[in-house]
């Protein structure tokens, strides 16, 4: 069954860390595009970050720069969102995507969602 599946979310205090997963089974994600989004009740989905699928180029929303790493581990067939410092507003369910179109920038539609995560920042 080809599907992506996020995993690591939770209920931490602001400032804290998570670390989500998105793995991959039936295809291998080290030639597809992924991203992560978040949404937050009431809100639209937004874009939080991607890493391309040529040359691992990352990309990452302004509000979470320099906070949010995006990486993968091919050996896993895995890519991960490092989330630091994390604070009230980046609370929502992150979900992961994966894209089988080749290039250095984000996609503007991907081929595989997962179900996604819920990660709620809150003392």
């Amino acid at each position: 069954q080809v599907q992506v599946v996020e995993s690591g979310g939770g209920l931490v205090p602001p400032g804290g860390s998570l670390r989500l997963s998105c793995a991959a089974s039936g295809f291998s994600l080290d030639r597809y595009a992924i991203g992560w989004f978040r949404q937050a009740p009431g809100k639209e989905r937004e874009g939080v970050s991607c890493m391309s699928s040529a040359n691992d180029v990352t990309f990452y929303r302004a509000s979470v720069r320099g906070r949010f790493t995006i990486f993968r581990d091919n050996a896993k067939n895995t890519v991960y969102l490092q989330m630091n410092d994390l604070k009230p507003e980046d609370s929502g369910v992150y979900f992961c995507a994966a894209d089988s179109s080749w290039g250095e920038t984000c996609p503007a539609e991907y081929d595989y969602w997962g179900q996604g995560t819920q990660v709620t920042i809150s003392s």
